[in-house]
């Protein structure tokens, strides 16, 4: 026999798929047949598997004891990075600044080092997360971004702000801006771009069109912060987070980000001397139009980074060909 009390990241889920989490030795049918016959009960009394649980619930399990064990746990981020840059923190959420070439999720080429893994090894570390009693939740990532661009991710730390900070996010309740620099002068101080978007699977390469049905409607807003030795500072008001929209949509007017290889020049960079791509996702502000529940108090709360490498060297006049008179 096994007795369990549920915890709040475990809360709202059903019977079974709690089970299936939590017991990987317990077979299905064996399961389905004990729910029947009574043998799992919930404070004491009668459970059906698609009941969902609710916090503080008392599970009693009459099974025997191997079929409850679990496989020896062998933590995926225990051998991430300890680094960890972060823009604030509370009990529910992280901010963290993602540096240039660290990924956010694991990928083919990389498993081990990740920001979702770096993160929850730091909240392991500080025993705010225990693996072994969370049967179903594991600290997440509300965004990403992109190996090569820097800046602000949000990060849940409950199963309750993870699902509420992705409601906000679908309903455009978060606003995310990103400084970055283009090569040339832009055509208007500010304007809003919008056209559609198509992904190539195979080549990592997204294509821009202006006409409907070509992939999927984005919308960047881009405001003019400076511009000289031939390139622009611009604030970037993303509307719609698509792949690599703002580097493509940017480059499909003639404006590619400088340090760009993808959709800009490399001839271009290597003028400049840049070798990674002038992109990051510096602010973020919490807009909520509907309730947010326990995260209310974030609403209207504004998340800036105090520096940014490529921003901080524009104003400073270190952005300039290093070969060759400017146009």
């Amino acid at each position: 026999m096994k007795t369990v009390t549920i915890g709040p990241n475990d809360a709202g889920q059903r019977l079974d798929k709690y089970l299936g989490k939590t017991f990987s030795q317990l077979p299905p049918s064996l399961m389905y047949k004990a729910i029947r016959k009574k043998d799992i009960k919930r404070n004491g009394k009668r459970i059906d598997a698609s009941d969902r649980l609710e916090e503080g619930d008392v599970l009693t399990i009459y099974l025997p004891d191997d079929v409850l064990m679990s496989a020896p746990p062998a933590y995926e981020f225990a051998s991430a990075g300890k680094s960890l840059d972060i823009v604030y923190e509370d009990e529910n959420i992280c901010l963290l600044n993602k540096p240039v070439g660290l990924l956010v999720h694991p990928d083919d080429r990389e498993f081990r080092d990740t920001l979702i893994f770096r993160f929850q090894r730091y909240l392991y570390e500080k025993g705010e997360y225990d693996p072994e009693s969370e049967a179903s939740f594991t600290p997440a990532l509300v965004n990403r971004i992109d190996r090569n661009t820097s800046g602000i991710v949000i990060a849940a730390k409950t199963a309750a702000a993870l699902r509420i900070l992705n409601d906000k996010l679908k309903r455009r309740e978060i606003e995310k801006h990103y400084l970055c620099l283009v090569y040339g002068k832009m055509p208007k101080e500010s304007e809003l771009l919008e056209g559609y978007l198509d992904k190539d699977e195979e080549k990592n390469r997204v294509y821009i069109s202006d006409r409907a049905g070509d992939g999927r409607r984005i919308a960047t807003r881009y405001t003019v912060l400076g511009y000289q030795n031939g390139v622009s500072l611009l604030d970037i008001d993303l509307l719609t987070g698509r792949t690599h929209q703002i580097r493509a949509h940017l480059a499909s007017i003639g404006h590619p980000l400088v340090g760009d290889g993808k959709y800009g020049k490399n001839e271009q960079n290597k003028q400049y001397g840049i070798t990674k791509q002038a992109l990051c996702s510096y602010r973020l502000r919490f807009a909520f139009e509907t309730d947010a529940g326990e995260l209310q108090y974030l609403d209207g709360q504004d998340f800036q980074l105090s520096s940014v490498w490529f921003a901080d060297a524009f104003r400073r006049g270190e952005i300039k060909r290093k070969t060759g008179d400017d146009k």
